[in-house]
């Protein structure tokens, strides 16, 4: 396997899919990096020799924000957000969604399992 930018990208498939393996890249970045050195978005991962390797390596290294630095950067992010106790950094905090989705149904991803809670008891027999 190919390694870039510290990832493992897939031998088997065109580099198009392959370049989105490394984080921070998506399909438009992928192939703006083919085009930008000529490969073919076609081609399989595993054909790519050494020289067309540093090439995207060193692509990646002067013009994009990837891996580590980007997680890094997303998480300082978030941690703004919670300090300066905004609307959604409170949302990050609770663990709730934070792009105003409905949260009265759905939302498990965020929210997590159920957590169920006791019902009104029913008394029978009163009037």
């Amino acid at each position: 396997m190919p390694r870039i930018a510290g990832t493992e990208i897939p031998d088997n498939k065109p580099n198009r899919i392959a370049l989105t393996y490394i984080y921070g890249i998506g399909p438009k970045f992928s192939m703006d990096i083919c085009n930008e050195l000529g490969l073919d978005p076609q081609q399989r991962a595993k054909e790519l020799n050494e020289d067309q390797l540093a090439a995207i390596a060193n692509l990646l290294e002067a013009k994009y924000v990837i891996e580590g630095a980007l997680r890094r950067q997303v998480q300082q992010d978030i941690a703004r957000l919670r300090d300066i106790r905004s609307y959604r950094g409170d949302r990050h905090r609770r663990g709730l969604p934070v792009r105003g989705q409905r949260t009265q149904t759905n939302a498990r991803t965020r929210k997590g399992r159920k957590k169920t809670v006791a019902g009104k008891k029913s008394v029978k027999g009163m009037k």
